[in-house]
């Protein structure tokens, strides 16, 4: 199955995935892409640096936000991606959760739904609210590109002394690379799809 990663910033949640690929852990993935909207986001040198082929599709170069994802959705066909990975893309989807309905995955640093009308930090929200748990969902993107169909979470604990940068990169490394890398292998293997709006093991 082909696939094409849409990430931004230093790609940190893009990380699993790459390590995946590399170890040969997703056997029946083939990442063609990764796309960032960011020429110079390190993002890109983490895909070079995994021998991944990397594209900077410019929002400044595109009169509104609709076209520059009309752009990014054509891209993904011409490679005849098949799933799209979300890895903290910075930019709206537009058209693209239409383009690829059901066959977009990503993840969220919260355990849905919690915290999901959250404004801004979410592990700082946690911390705030004195939560002694939190986590990370897996899921198939809604037509907005949200939260929709959840695949899996995992919980990951609040520990003494965290701060919101301590927490987060616990919240990465423990529970999103693990739940998009497992996320991605299941749909690359044919076992999980959506139907009706819920997920379905096949």
């Amino acid at each position: 199955m082909r696939a094409a990663a849409l990430a931004s910033g230093d790609g940190a949640k893009l990380q699993g995935i790459l390590d995946a690929v590399y170890f040969g852990e997703l056997p029946q993935l083939e990442l063609a892409a990764v796309i960032s909207p960011e020429k110079d986001a390190y993002v890109m040198q983490r895909a070079l640096n995994a021998g991944i082929p990397a594209y900077a599709v410019d929002p400044d170069l595109f009169p509104t936000m609709t076209t520059h994802s009309m752009a990014v959705a054509n891209k993904l066909k011409d490679m005849d991606v098949e799933l799209v990975i979300l890895a903290d893309y910075g930019v709206p989807l537009g058209v693209i959760p239409y383009q690829f309905r059901n066959r977009i995955i990503g993840t969220c640093p919260r355990l849905c739904p919690a915290f999901e009308n959250v404004e801004g930090d979410v592990c700082e929200a946690v911390l705030e609210r004195g939560c002694r748990i939190t986590g990370a969902t897996s899921f198939f993107a809604d037509g907005d590109g949200g939260v929709g169909c959840i695949i899996d979470q995992k919980a990951v604990e609040v520990k003494s002394g965290d701060t919101p940068q301590t927490l987060a990169r616990r919240v990465t490394e423990e529970a999103e690379w693990l739940l998009l890398t497992e996320a991605v292998k299941r749909f690359s293997m044919g076992r999980i799809a959506v139907q009706g709006g819920k997920l379905v093991e096949l």
